[in-house]
């Protein structure tokens, strides 16, 4: 089975550098991707998803030294799901 996912959108804030009890450096980028399409009444829709990548290691210190607000990113990894209850 595949589970191989391609994002490319703009950072939707600044990238927080943290580290693991370990001292692994770790991230988590939130990232918008955007589609656009005309409904049955022809309007123009714009439509934005978020979606949260999280990265590890000489990865996470790169983004943080070299990516901020707005920028637009290219991601290649694979898919989680986490479910929570409120």
């Amino acid at each position: 089975m595949i589970n191989n996912v391609t994002l490319v959108g703009r950072l939707g804030h600044e990238v927080e550098l943290r580290f693991l009890p370990s001292g692994k450096p770790v991230t988590r980028l939130r990232i918008a991707t955007d589609a656009s399409y005309t409904n049955s009444d022809g309007q123009r829709v714009e439509q934005a998803d978020w979606h949260s990548v999280v990265v590890y290691g000489r990865s996470a210190e790169n983004c943080h030294q070299y990516l901020g607000k707005g920028s637009l990113v290219y991601v290649e990894g694979s898919l989680k799901n986490r479910r929570w209850v409120d």
